[in-house]
């Protein structure tokens, strides 16, 4: 065998990668990355990701060159830039990772198709995206488990592989063509605190968590205003880290933290599962609740109010100025921003998953989709009329109001709780609140219409 392929998708890193590790045996590689068509095409190409994307290909092709090898980086349809570079190289072989979502698995199958017509062979590895790949454990009248406490028991017992060493060398063939590597500077419409990219920043993140934030994760990763969870989400989006080395290196760290950092992880397993199982979930209720939602035309300004963070309750127009300004929000702010608008509002769990996509860095169909599902109570959750109140979770999780006044400058001179709750403030106390809005639902009414809507199931 003298040439393979390894085609990069969500797994950009050299570390831990068995497609490349597998392409190595043969005398010459060709690391290849495609800038998928079709991902354009279905609106997934959001700036934030691309801008992300950029530094990641950037660091990768730099790994490469460390170890004699290059990145060559297509456009244009994955199949038939994938057929041209076998054409022109004669490469026996291509290895890539598995992927979930249903696009994925039509990829998979047409590029299967077009190169078997050409006498060449596709390896799929799974456990490069994952730490158990999904179908590895299953329920006994299921191909999917869907609730989450018996799938980590069973997960938990599974022995993962051990991690690979990233390549010393990576001996590319001459002559193969490329294009230029792309650049976050090309990215137009990114959020000004968008995070750095690539394999570098986030192994050296990685190492400053296991030292310095791990231990303390299973009291802290609800503190809002502490910023206290890994923020490596990106990182395993775009696949630039490993989540078979994540869960040795976090239980080798052991205690509290480390076990509530790998269940984290193993949620992110489970709803890859769920999806493999379910590729319909990625659009449609998984467990509808028959939902007659408020049209987007009848809550059109409760929408905006939302996306733009001015919905008169602080705490979740700060988790919505924190994801306008970084690209990413912390999971508390997540869950609260899901549930006031699929549950306050009562607005289509589509709505809030589409604007999250259009910003999160680490937006990707199971991940989002499904969280957007279990808090909207039509996906996986076993409690689906739980209704999260944004004034009560804000005095538990930012009791002080320090990340409501690092988000919400409006507030910035509001003492104490009262930042969560302005509208009690008197006198000149409110007059110098500059503009901050009213509420734009009151609470208790809009608790009223969902459970209206939901005893009409």
């Amino acid at each position: 065998m003298n040439v393979s392929i390894v085609l990069f998708t969500s797994d950009l890193r050299l570390h831990d990668h068995p497609p490349l590790r597998a392409a190595a045996e043969a005398r010459q590689v060709v690391p290849l990355f495609v800038r998928d068509r079709g991902v354009a095409d279905a609106g997934f190409a959001a700036p934030n990701r691309l801008a992300f994307l950029a530094d990641c290909l950037r660091d990768l092709d730099s790994g490469l060159r460390e170890r004699g090898g290059r990145l060559v980086v297509r456009s244009g349809d994955v199949v038939e830039e994938v057929c041209k570079v076998a054409a022109e190289t004669d490469a026996d072989e291509v290895h890539m990772a598995a992927d979930v979502s249903g696009y994925a698995h039509r990829r998979e199958q047409r590029l299967r198709r077009a190169l078997e017509a050409e006498g060449r062979r596709l390896h799929v590895h799974e456990t490069v995206t994952t730490a158990v790949a999904p179908g590895a454990v299953t329920p006994a009248s299921s191909d999917h488990f869907a609730v989450f406490t018996p799938y980590f028991r069973h997960w938990s017992e599974l022995r993962l592989r051990d991690p690979f060493a990233a390549p010393r060398t990576v001996r590319v063939p001459d002559g193969v063509g490329s294009e230029e590597l792309p650049s976050r500077a090309d990215v137009l419409g990114l959020s000004p605190g968008l995070a750095t990219g690539g394999e570098t920043t986030g192994r050296r993140q990685l190492a400053r968590w296991l030292r310095t934030g791990i231990d303390a994760y299973d009291e802290r990763h609800d503190d809002l205003a502490g910023d206290a969870t890994s923020r490596l989400s990106p990182h395993l989006h775009f696949g630039t880290l490993s989540p078979v080395e994540l869960v040795h290196r976090a239980r080798r760290a052991g205690g509290p933290g480390a076990e509530a950092f790998v269940r984290q992880l193993a949620w992110r397993d489970f709803h890859r599962q769920v999806l493999a199982g379910r590729p319909g979930a990625a659009d449609a209720d998984y467990r509808t609740k028959h939902d007659r939602w408020r049209s987007e035309r009848t809550a059109r300004a409760d929408i905006e109010a939302w996306r733009e963070g001015r919905t008169g309750y602080p705490l979740i127009d700060a988790a919505m100025r924190q994801l306008r300004h970084e690209g990413w929000m912390h999971n508390r702010g997540r869950l609260l921003t899901a549930s006031f608008l699929t549950k306050t509002l009562y607005v289509d769990w589509r709505v809030g998953a589409r604007h999250f996509l259009d910003l999160l860095v680490d937006g990707d169909i199971a991940n989002n989709q499904l969280n957007w599902q279990w808090m909207a109570g039509t996906g996986t959750d076993t409690r689906p009329n739980r209704v999260l109140n944004p004034v009560a979770q804000a005095k538990r999780y930012d009791p002080d109001g320090t990340y409501v006044r690092r988000w919400v400058p409006e507030l910035a001179g509001v003492d104490g709780a009262l930042v969560h709750e302005p509208w009690k403030l008197q006198g000149l106390d409110r007059a110098a609140l500059d503009d901050y809005p009213a509420p734009i639902v009151d609470l208790s009414e809009g608790l009223a219409r969902f459970r209206k809507a939901r005893a009409h199931e």
